[in-house]
């Protein structure tokens, strides 16, 4: 019975520690958009490879 002294105090507490971790999420924004970053990954915007042998400005020449 004694244990309950102990746990019960301890489950407030970290009970305390969710919901402030909870309320500084929502405060700094982390919920706003849920649906965009899942809808990035669908988009086609990469810039095709280089061709073959194509040297981007400031290479050096293969020796």
């Amino acid at each position: 019975m004694r244990i309950l002294l102990l746990l019960i105090p301890i489950s407030l507490v970290l009970l305390g520690v969710a919901i402030a971790a909870f309320v500084w999420a929502v405060k700094r924004g982390q919920f706003d958009d849920l649906d965009t970053p899942a809808l990035d990954i669908l988009e086609d915007d990469d810039r095709p490879a280089p061709p073959r042998g194509h040297r981007r400005e400031g290479d050096t020449p293969p020796p």
